[in-house]
Parts: structure tokens; sequence; C-alpha cells
């Protein structure tokens, strides 16, 4: 499945599949998690969809590649058939969201043609690390460390979940889902910045930077090591101080001392505040992530 996403996303300019399903695949993921494969006369693997049924809030939400070699025979088509059929079976509403990483347009026209619309849009934005950056100017009284693994985990997990608060694809990771990433081969303590009150220690802040290409061996970003504000958080208590810019400033000039010429980010194109930020400090579009959501009828209630 990995292999298949490579050629894909070697082929399209972006890779096809979520950091969370490559997790899955890697470390296994939710059991009620579908995984549908379509394969050749001879057995070989042309398609995956990945089938994520476990946001009750939401609804179901599916990621999936063809083989480049084996486009425009209908089994993207069919493959979303198959994903709106096991919706169905578990959701009576039959909710579905399909990610189309990149904006391909034949993603769009497939997703348009079974009946859904444009719900979402991720942003990747780009930074040169050669551009200049200023010093971090910390709000008084905060300091900058990095994180220390075990004992900073449920802090962390807590002030995640207070910052994203208005994003539940983030804020409601948990223990797990910190430990599966601590786990990976790119992760990086040094790199993990935590903004804490030096009165009490308390957490106000972080800056989590990653590091995708060679030198954080991550496979599926076959080229020149890129660095990224992986996660950037800002407890509520502390907005209006300036720490979210001190913390972007502090990790990007951390990825540029390993090294590294470029930063990139995701980011929600609905997230006014963190594109106007990121805006100012030197960052601009790159490539474009889709959500589509299936157009469904509300359930009616019927007597019996």
């Amino acid at each position: 499945m990995l292999a298949l996403a490579q050629a894909a996303g070697d082929t399209d300019g972006a890779y096809p599949l979520s950091e969370h399903v490559v997790l899955h695949l890697r470390h296994g993921g939710d059991a009620p998690a579908v995984h549908l494969l379509a394969r050749d006369h001879d057995g070989a693997l042309a398609g995956y969809a990945h089938l994520d049924t476990t946001d009750e809030v939401e609804g179901a939400a599916a990621e999936l590649v063809v083989h480049p070699l084996r486009r425009r025979r209908g089994l993207g088509r069919a493959l979303v058939r198959a994903a709106m059929e096991v919706t169905d079976e578990v959701d009576p509403r039959g909710r579905l969201r399909l990610w189309a990483h990149g904006d391909h347009p034949s993603a769009g026209a497939l997703a348009l043609g079974l009946g859904f619309v444009r719900a979402r849009v991720l942003l990747q934005m780009r930074r040169s690390l050669f551009a200049p950056l200023l010093e971090p100017r910390l709000p008084e009284g905060v300091a900058l460390r990095p994180f220390r693994p075990g004992a900073d985990d449920e802090a962390w997990v807590r002030v995640n979940a207070r910052a994203f608060a208005d994003h539940p694809d983030q804020g409601r990771w948990t223990l797990r889902d910190l430990r599966l990433r601590m786990a990976e081969p790119w992760f990086d303590p040094e790199g993990f910045l935590l903004a804490v009150d030096e009165r009490d220690g308390r957490l106000l802040g972080f800056h989590w930077t990653k590091v995708h290409g060679d030198r954080g061996h991550h496979h599926e970003h076959q080229h020149e090591p890129i660095g990224e504000v992986y996660v950037l958080g800002v407890d509520p208590d502390a907005h209006g101080t300036g720490l979210g810019s001190a913390l972007t400033t502090a990790g990007l000039r951390y990825l540029r001392g390993l090294g590294l010429d470029q930063a990139m980010l995701y980011v929600d194109e609905s997230n006014v505040r963190a594109v106007a930020l990121y805006t100012r400090l030197g960052f601009a579009r790159w490539s474009t992530d889709v959500s589509f959501r299936r157009v469904v009828h509300p359930v009616t209630a019927t007597s019996r």
C-alpha cells in the first residue's frame, strides 16, 4: 500500500495519504477502520482506499489512491462507491468525507460526479529559511525549553485540546496519538519547543517542528529535507501576548540551524488568524488539500 502511495505521489506531486492513515498502516489503528483494495486480474494491487468510521460527530472519512498506470479504468469510482456502501451500513445518514490531497482536478471531478461538495480546504504554505528571521520576542515571564518525553506528555495533550478546541482533527489527539508520533524515526524532542511560565512551569504554548526527507528518514517523502511547522498551539489564556509569533520564529530558527533551506506548514483556510500570522512571517500558499462532503438527506422518524 505504501509503495502504491509513493508511486502516485511521485506522479502527482502530492502524497495521496495523510499522516494518520500512514501511521495506521504501520502501527495499526482504530478497529472500525476499513481497508478497501482493488487488484488487477493478476492480483497486483491497483488501488486502495482507507475508510475511517470512528468520528461520530463529523461522520466517516475516506482517502484513496489508484496506481498511475491503472487509472481511467473506473477504479477510483469503484473504491468511492464501495466506501459509500460501507458507510451506509454503519451510519443511517450516510455521511462521508473524501480527502483530495493536492486538489487534483480528476479527484474533484470524481467527487462532484458522485454527489459530493467541497467542504473544507487545507493549505500548505512554504517559506524560505534563507530569508531574514527575527529573534523571538517572548512575553515577560515566559521561557522556552525542549519537550521532555514522559514528563510533558499529559500537559501537552491538555493544552493541545484547549488550543484546538475549534479544530477537532487536532484537538482530539490522545496520549496514544502523541506517543505514536514520538515513536517515529523523525521525532526530535529538541525541536519540540515548549513555552512555559517561569513562575510555576505551566505550559502556555508549543511549537513542534518536524523534518521531512532524507534527514528525517521519512520514506514517503523522497526529496531534499524540508522543515515543517508541525503543530503550533497557544493556550487560550495566553492569546494576545505575541506568544504565537515568538514560538513560530523560534521553531524556524531551530530548523535553519539544522541546515535546512525551506519550511512548510499546513493550516485550515478557515483559520483566518493563523493564516494571517503565517503570511506576516513570510509564508506563501504552495498547494491545497480539499475535503469533499457527501450530500445526504436528514433522517426522518417513521412510526412502526
